[in-house]
């Protein structure tokens, strides 16, 4: 769990080929959600990456990636659907402290992690949920709540589509982290989108800094109301997809 100066500096200058900065009491924040990450990965399942400086760059600068496809300055209300460890929802808090976060998983102990990070961290304006997509996505829940929804869950577009458009707001978007290009993936994914109010408005592809890893953010705009209907119930969308 160490670290140097260096590396903190090295997370700074990569933070700020983003065009961010990010100050002492930020640089903080990310050190204690990463001694957090690794603390309760030893009795749970959170990440396979735990080692510093593959953190900051795999997990931290990946979730703050984001900005370059939307203004993160602005006051978004933003839901990360299957957030996991609390990526990318609580990096972009962190780097974005203007933005209000909802983080969604279905399961209860990471949850409970996310409540301790958010504890520990001082963060104000984010909250974490305990529950299925296709549960809150209900009017009198958290339907088209959100000027913005992201997720880096692993799942073909058309299937995050279903669980993640129904939170957006009309002429919001949604936002999928991919690691790979997706030309055909989109594609094939139009019809879906298109049945659940949305549009591909466009793609960013770029790599990390410094390095090679490759990152595409598919940027899906809100264009209607999406059926009542969808989601649909649990499994069914990856069983049957749109």
């Amino acid at each position: 769990m160490s670290w140097n100066q260096s590396q903190l500096t090295k997370l700074k200058e990569d933070v700020s080929t983003f065009g961010v900065a990010i100050d002492e009491e930020q640089l903080h924040q990310f050190i204690k959600f990463y001694e957090l990450l690794v603390e309760w990965n030893r009795f749970m399942n959170l990440t396979a990456i735990t080692e510093f400086d593959a953190v900051c760059k795999k997990h931290f600068l990946d979730s703050i990636s984001l900005c370059k496809a939307i203004d993160c300055t602005k006051k978004y209300n933003v839901i990360d659907i299957g957030t996991g460890a609390g990526f990318p929802g609580i990096p972009l808090k962190i780097a974005f402290p203007n933005l209000k976060i909802t983080l969604l998983d279905s399961l209860g102990k990471r949850v409970k992690f996310l409540n301790t990070v958010i504890t520990e961290l001082g963060l104000k304006e984010i909250e974490a949920i305990h529950g299925r997509a296709e549960d809150f996505a209900k009017p009198e829940q958290l339907r088209e709540k959100f000027d913005l929804c992201v997720s880096r869950a692993v799942a073909n577009l058309s299937i995050l589509s279903e669980y993640c458009l129904p939170y957006v707001k009309v002429d919001g978007y949604f936002i999928s982290y991919k690691s790979e290009k997706i030309s055909d993936e989109i594609k094939m994914s139009e019809t879906a989108i298109q049945i659940l109010g949305g549009v591909v408005y466009d793609q960013k592809e770029f790599s990390l800094p410094n390095s090679n890893i490759y990152r595409n953010l598919c940027m899906i705009k809100k264009i209607s109301h999406t059926p009542k209907k969808y989601p649909r119930k649990a499994g069914i969308p990856s069983k049957e997809p749109l």
